[in-house]
């Protein structure tokens, strides 16, 4: 058996301490701010079998750093404008790590989500059906 040198909760408790993170209450609270950008890491197969918050753009956890990345072909536009980027994942620890890969590459204005999606629906509701 291979000795990890680091465990996946560490990369996580890692990514806590050098990132910025929200909560849900506050994140509510500028939910209709425009200049906010929710953008939501589920696989592309959980966007299709869940809701997902209002507006939230989508970028799969995978093509993240791809998208973000202005020499690569897959570069999208709207992620290098003066937003406030909130991500969010089914689970905290998924966005924690998303967030931190999207601060080490240097996309400005990044927090994470605090908590998971079935927290956001407990306590607020603006949501987009499954398509």
């Amino acid at each position: 058996m291979i000795k990890l040198k680091n465990s996946v909760l560490e990369l996580v408790e890692n990514a806590k301490i050098n990132i910025t993170r929200v909560k849900i209450e506050n994140a509510i609270k500028v939910h209709s701010d425009k200049m906010n950008m929710f953008v939501d890491i589920k696989d592309i197969r959980e966007i299709s079998q869940s809701s997902r918050i209002l507006e939230a753009k989508h970028i799969s956890i995978v093509m993240l750093e791809f998208w973000i990345d202005t020499k690569r072909q897959y570069y999208k536009k709207y992620l290098n404008k003066s937003f406030n980027f909130i991500f969010n994942f089914s689970s905290y620890w998924g966005s924690a790590l998303a967030t931190l890969a999207t601060k080490n590459i240097d996309l400005l204005n990044t927090s994470n989500l605090i908590g998971s999606y079935n927290r956001w629906l407990e306590l607020y509701d603006p949501i987009e059906e499954a398509r």
